[in-house]
């Protein structure tokens, strides 16, 4: 269904993956071309904040120690340590003030690829915040596709909400050559739709 034009409505909400500096070229983790991928999501933000749709930014928001990283036996390098500039989001990305911030893998012993792991500033879960959004459909993008975007996908799906998935503003590590694609079409395979932020209309 890649290609498929979507009016935006009233329980619509974007959900933003990740736009953090440590993702991003340069970065501790660096998602390749990650960069890449801010203008359309920039495009998909100014459309709900337009409509007047609320817009959900999600983060790595690690301790030091977090079991994630080489250092304590994990897979990766050190990254989005809260209150560095690694964690920070990207100074590129449009970021509405009315953003919700979902926080997550805050916790040293537990990894949170999925954001409905993570809790915002009031210590609601995505999936409260949905609820109290009285969300019916969820629009996702950021990175990296394979790890936190799939998840959380698979959980919006799994909580029998629609989803769209924008394939133009997502960006893969592809740690095995493929990954992302493969993560996109078992998306589409559970439900989601794939489109482009193009092809939403206020």
């Amino acid at each position: 269904m890649a290609g498929s034009q979507v009016t935006l409505r009233e329980g619509d909400a974007l959900i933003v993956t990740d736009m953090q500096n440590d993702f991003l070229p340069g970065g501790a983790l660096a998602v390749p071309q990650g960069d890449s991928i801010i203008g359309a999501l920039n495009d998909a933000v100014d459309a709900f904040v337009s409509a007047g749709l609320k817009v959900i930014m999600t983060r790595d928001w690690h301790p030091p120690d977090h079991c994630s990283f080489k250092s304590r036996g994990g897979p990766w390098p050190e990254h989005c340590v809260r209150g560095t500039a690694g964690a920070d989001f990207s100074p590129l990305m449009h970021r509405p003030p009315d953003a919700i911030i979902i926080s997550k893998a805050a916790d040293p012993n537990e990894e949170q690829y999925s954001a409905f792991n993570g809790r915002d500033a009031a210590g609601r879960t995505l999936g409260e915040n949905l609820l109290i959004l009285k969300a019916a459909r969820a629009f996702i993008g950021g990175v990296a596709t394979e790890y936190c975007v799939f998840n959380t996908g698979r959980d919006i799906l799994r909580e029998k909400y629609s989803l769209f998935v924008f394939t133009d503003g997502v960006k893969a590590i592809d740690v095995q050559q493929g990954d992302g694609e493969k993560a996109l079409k078992e998306l589409e395979k559970d439900g989601a739709v794939l489109i482009r932020t193009e092809d939403i209309r206020k």
